[in-house]
C-alpha cells in the first residue's frame, strides 16, 4: 500500500486532480468530506458537539448549523480547540478504517487541504502538491466560485504560501494549464505512484 498525501491552495486545482486518480482507481480518502460525515444527524459526533456548545448550533431540522457554529469557535481560539478535539479524532478513525479496509497494492490517497500548514507531510509515503500561480488561482476563483477579488486574496492569504507547500512536495502537479491538459499530467504522476505502490512492502512487513 502506498500512502499519498494530497494537497494544493485553494483554486489550484485539488478537487479535479482527486477526481481524475479515483477514476484511474486510487482510494480517496476527502479529511473534508469525512468532516462532514461524522457530524451528520444521529452521529455520536454531532451529539458531543451540541453537548459542547448547546443546541443553539443545530438548524430545525436538526442538522448543524454551520456558520452559527464557525461564528462562535472563529472568535475564540479556546472553543475552537474544544471542537478539534471533538471532530479530528473522529476524522482520523474514520480515515485509518477507510485505509485497512483497501486492497493490500492500493494507493490510497488522503485529500488533506492544510497539509502544509498542519506539518503532516510525515504520515505520508509521497506528498503530491498541486500547484498553480497566485494569479491563475485569483482568476479561477472570481471566475469559477463567484469570489470578489478581496475575498479571494483573503481565502489565499490564509493558506500556507506557496513555498512552503512546495518544499514538501514529493512530486508536483503543475496546474497552470486548461483543464484538457492537466489530465495527462495526472496519468503521468499515477502511472509513477502505482509503480511506487508495486515496490512497497506489504503492511506489516
Amino acid at each position: 500500500m502506498l500512502k499519498v498525501g494530497l494537497t494544493g491552495g485553494i483554486g489550484a486545482g485539488k478537487s479535479e486532480v482527486s477526481r481524475l486518480l479515483a477514476s484511474y482507481g486510487a482510494v480517496i480518502v476527502d479529511s473534508d468530506r469525512i468532516a462532514r460525515e461524522v457530524v451528520e444527524p444521529g452521529t455520536p459526533g454531532l451529539a458531543a458537539v451540541v453537548a459542547e456548545f448547546g443546541p443553539g448550533v443545530l438548524t430545525a431540522d436538526g442538522t448543524l448549523d454551520r456558520p452559527k457554529l464557525g461564528a462562535i469557535v472563529f472568535a475564540d481560539e479556546t472553543r475552537l480547540a474544544a471542537l478539534n478535539a471533538i471532530v479530528h479524532p473522529l476524522v482520523r478513525a474514520r480515515a485509518e478504517a477507510l485505509e485497512s479496509a483497501a486492497p493490500a497494492d492500493a494507493v490510497v490517497v488522503h485529500d488533506v487541504p492544510l497539509l502544509a500548514e498542519n506539518g503532516l507531510a510525515p504520515l505520508y509515503d509521497v506528498v503530491v502538491v498541486i500547484d498553480a500561480s497566485p494569479e491563475t488561482r485569483l482568476d479561477r476563483l472570481v471566475r469559477l466560485r463567484g469570489m470578489t477579488p478581496s475575498e479571494a486574496r483573503a481565502r489565499m492569504a490564509a493558506q500556507a504560501t506557496r513555498e512552503a507547500r512546495l518544499a514538501v512536495a514529493d512530486v508536483v502537479i503543475d496546474n497552470d494549464v486548461p483543464l484538457a491538459e492537466l489530465e495527462p499530467r495526472v496519468r503521468t504522476v499515477w502511472e509513477d505512484l502505482r509503480e511506487r505502490a508495486a515496490g512497497s512492502p506489504a503492511e506489516g512487513e
